[in-house]
């Protein structure tokens, strides 16, 4: 089965989005089906063993780069772009199905003539991600992105999400369940994987001694979704409790976070127990996690949980909250962690007290994190995601 895979990221490219990317191709080639990625990260083609990666940025002084910088409008250079590159290939030797993430519908110039299945793998929204709009113009630009995405997810002849949660959230975002969609859609439940050198590390990965403190780590972005407003609250209070002797000595280490990106009204004593990281490589991160004692993820909504899973890997105890479904299946069901009640700074200071307090906590999270370690396989990813392809590919043709 040949394939087309639209991101708009990938490795070396550091983000979620290319990460998944990578697995999601490296699983389906191991599966048997023929990949093409479709990468806007820049205009180069290139292999990495039987993968074929074309790049597909705009010109920098094309029409389309031009069309980037408008308002509104704008959402659509990169699907044009992308449309452009998959049906020049196409023409060359077809392509029995495409696959792009939700996020800003990469292939919602495609969704309505495509000469081939579509398939959508939902990550998290763009609506989920961003602040709200301050200005005519933002609310335009942000309607702008919702429709296409909410276009594509229609279109597609299937639907891919990570969680049975995830599935109903993004049927409810782009009003799939009330009938924009016919029910004969396939929409499947499939897990990312881990490459296999994180999987290695993470089990060669000796558990650090307590030393002179405590390690936490925080993996993503400074944003609301994140939690990084209940962090910043939480390491305010358990500060407050460590220079009173309540708690043991402790640091937070924040990766993909720069100094700018702290609260100004930050407290000294919490400022005192930061290390914004900012970028970190894939070998700096895999540092980071062989470092910490405890991963630290609040986020209010995740839709791959790859923090959790990379976390669980490296066999460290997680603190995130139970708001996110995400968090509940690979930390919650698993024994993996504990869970905040709400992402708030007081119930994520209380979850995590028992986890800088007691060896014992740390070492019965540790052992269940080992215990879940490995569940998502590339095997798994390619063969349930090649069987989803099947379906869509059945359907487009009775279309």
């Amino acid at each position: 089965m040949r394939t087309a895979l639209l991101t708009y990221d990938y490795p070396p490219w550091p983000s979620g989005l290319s990460t998944a990317a990578r697995e999601i191709a490296e699983g389906l080639t191991e599966a048997g089906a023929d990949v093409t990625v479709f990468t806007l990260g820049h205009r180069r083609q290139e292999t990495e063993g039987p993968i074929a990666i074309l790049g597909c940025a705009p010109a920098p002084a094309g029409r389309l780069a031009a069309l980037r910088r408008w308002g509104s409008v704008g959402h659509l250079a990169a699907p044009i772009a992308f449309r452009n590159a998959v049906l020049a290939e196409h023409r060359r030797r077809p392509f029995a199905v495409v696959e792009a993430t939700n996020w800003y519908a990469p292939a919602s110039a495609l969704a309505f003539r495509a000469p081939m299945a579509l398939v959508t793998r939902n990550s998290t929204p763009a609506a989920f991600s961003r602040d709200p709009a301050t200005t005519l113009r933002d609310r335009l630009d942000q309607a702008a992105a919702d429709r296409l995405e909410r276009a594509q997810a229609r279109a597609s002849d299937g639907l891919i999400s990570n969680t049975a949660d995830h599935a109903r959230r993004i049927a409810a975002e782009y009003g799939l369940a009330e009938g924009g969609q016919p029910d004969s859609v396939p929409h499947a439940i499939i897990g990312l994987s881990l490459p296999p050198e994180v999987i290695r590390r993470g089990r060669e990965a000796a558990y650090p001694a307590g030393g002179a403190g405590l390690r936490l780590l925080f993996v993503g972005r400074a944003e609301h979704r994140k939690g990084f407003d209940a962090l910043m609250a939480a390491m305010a209070i358990l500060s407050a409790e460590a220079d009173a002797g309540r708690l043991p000595p402790f640091e937070l280490r924040l990766a993909g976070v720069d100094e700018a990106a702290l609260p100004d009204d930050l407290c000294a004593a919490a400022r005192r127990r930061l290390r914004p990281l900012g970028a970190v490589s894939d070998a700096d991160l895999a540092a980071e996690y062989a470092g910490a004692h405890a991963v630290v993820a609040p986020s209010r909504y995740e839709s791959f949980g790859l923090v959790y899973q990379e976390a669980i890997a490296y066999g460290r105890p997680i603190v995130a909250s139970a708001e996110d479904a995400s968090a509940r299946a690979f930390v919650g069901d698993t024994g993996a962690g504990l869970l905040a009640a709400k992402t708030t700074g007081a119930a994520l200071a209380e979850a995590l007290r028992p986890v800088l307090l007691d060896p014992a906590v740390r070492a019965r999270l540790r052992e269940r994190a080992g215990l879940a370690a490995g569940r998502f396989t590339r095997q798994t990813l390619g063969q349930e995601t090649l069987a989803l392809y099947e379906a869509a590919i059945e359907r487009y043709q009775q279309r």
